[in-house]
């Protein structure tokens, strides 16, 4: 089994977005609406508080388990998961592939200033509208790195695989 975990800055827009195609829940063939990407599971939902915790999304398919976690400005938080996961390896406990994968290459502009404008300055009225636009204009770069991201997990021997995802277009 694979344990899946997308992650970007606050956890909240293109981690949840991954995630959602992940699972099947965002549309391929087309941009999300409006409403799809507002009724996102988590998405412009979590807090800063919120970020380096873990948050499942459910299973996939395939019954792998698909996870988020926003890393903040820290660079540390994924090596340092990674670390703790290579204890397990080594001590045989670890019994699940772990594949990390960064979706912030995906995130454009209007992704970037709609998450600052509603979630670190509380103006809604502003940021959610540009976070819908950037959505939808990111829309197909996170379709491409979620599947990427599985023919990655299946293709790798690795126990744990950080993909960082350059620009995922």
């Amino acid at each position: 089994m694979l344990i899946f975990i997308y992650n970007c800055y606050g956890g909240t827009h293109s981690s949840a977005l991954a995630a959602a195609y992940h699972l099947k829940k965002l549309p391929f063939g087309r941009k999300p609406t409006k409403h799809e990407i507002l009724n996102t599971d988590c998405f412009n939902q979590l807090s800063p508080k919120e970020m380096g915790k873990l948050i499942f999304h459910g299973l996939d398919e395939e019954g792998h388990k698909v996870y988020t976690i926003g890393r903040g400005s820290s660079k540390a938080v994924i090596p340092a998961m990674r670390g703790v996961l290579e204890l397990f390896e080594k001590n045989g406990t670890l019994h699940e592939k772990v594949v990390f994968s960064n979706t912030s290459p995906t995130v454009p502009l209007a992704m970037t200033f709609g998450g600052l404008f509603s979630r670190r300055l509380k103006i809604d009225p502003i940021g959610v509208p540009l976070l819908v636009l950037g959505s939808r204009q990111a829309s197909q770069n996170i379709i491409k790195l979620v599947e990427r991201t599985k023919k990655h997990a299946k293709m790798t021997s690795s126990m744990i695989e950080v993909l960082d995802n350059g620009f995922a277009g």
